[in-house]
């Protein structure tokens, strides 16, 4: 059986602390932030969802200061959904776009213009966006069909690297998103089931395929994007969306810990992100009053000392 994550450990002490913030999003503007990577200089690159029909998505960056650079400009209608960086400082980004001309994964090369990397189907719904550590490849995670796609970030067609049940929505579900969160870590891909409620560690072998799906949580309802403590860690922060609307910590045992919730202003978290010991939230605002914006609180580092943080 997988490990449960409704088992909390020690409450006493909070392991997030201090949510504040950072950069308030105007909603109605289509500044819907939907995913975060943290850049070299601290520095935040940020996809913002835009409003349909009135309001086009952005990708930009955010200072800690809060001055914002618009890096790029998308299609009225389409959404900038999951980000990630090459140590080159080139961003690739997923759009999710009914045009086949422009639905797929983009790069943003430094001091560089937009250029799509890979054509993706129309029919699916492009969310997050992982790189790996020697910058060869990327996966993109397909909420709609239940499929990672993997393709070489340098650019060429992408192909299937993992589909099937542990990936799919629940075809009961109002709102059918499977797998929704990627990111590469430790030898190994990371997704999460939003409908499943899933966070699953899928090895990559020497060949490149997947390997055995290991589940590491299960009961995370509504699970969004996550991140890792550190690059050494498999402690997880696990945004939680609509209608659960809290970020859970989950160690390497799986039993997470419920750390900041709606009591702390969250508003449909989409993702974190964490730079030392500063976690970053970004939040949607899907529902009213759509409150959107993005939030930065302290991570106690002595808390999760209850936690076993590595393998």
């Amino acid at each position: 059986m997988p490990p449960s994550a409704s088992a909390g450990a020690d409450r006493t002490q909070p392991v997030v602390t201090n949510v504040k913030t950072m950069a308030a999003c105007d909603f109605a503007s289509g500044d819907s932030p939907e995913n975060i990577t943290v850049d070299p200089d601290g520095s935040l690159t940020v996809s913002l969802l835009g409003a349909p029909a009135r309001k086009p998505p952005k990708l930009i960056r955010i200072t800690s200061s809060g001055h914002r650079t618009t890096l790029v400009s998308g299609h009225l209608g389409d959404q900038i959904t999951g980000n990630t960086r090459g140590s080159d400082g080139t961003v690739s980004y997923n759009v999710a776009s009914d045009d086949a001309s422009r639905n797929g994964t983009w790069k943003l090369p430094p001091h560089g213009r937009p250029e799509r990397l890979a054509a993706l189907p129309v029919d699916g719904l492009l969310n997050g966006l992982a790189i790996d550590p020697t910058g060869r490849a990327l996966y993109a995670a397909d909420s709609r069909s239940g499929t990672v796609w993997a393709m070489p970030a340098s650019g060429g067609p992408a192909r299937v690297w993992l589909t099937g049940p542990a990936l799919a929505p629940d075809p009961k579900a109002s709102l059918k998103l499977g797998v929704n969160g990627v990111r590469f870590h430790k030898g190994a891909v990371w997704v999460s089931n939003f409908n499943q409620g899933t966070l699953l560690r899928i090895p990559v072998t020497v060949h490149g395929t997947p390997g055995a799906i290991h589940t590491v949580a299960d009961k995370l309802p509504d699970v969004d994007d996550f991140s890792f403590l550190d690059s050494r860690s498999d402690t997880v922060f696990a945004a939680q969306n609509d209608p659960t609307d809290r970020i859970s910590v989950v160690p390497p045992n799986g039993t997470a810990q419920t750390a900041p919730t709606a009591a702390d202003g969250l508003a449909s978290p989409t993702t974190t992100a964490v730079h030392g010991n500063q976690l970053y939230i970004a939040n949607a605002g899907l529902n009213a009053p759509h409150d959107a914006k993005l939030q930065r609180a302290t991570i106690s580092l002595g808390a999760l000392e209850a936690h076993p943080r590595h393998h």
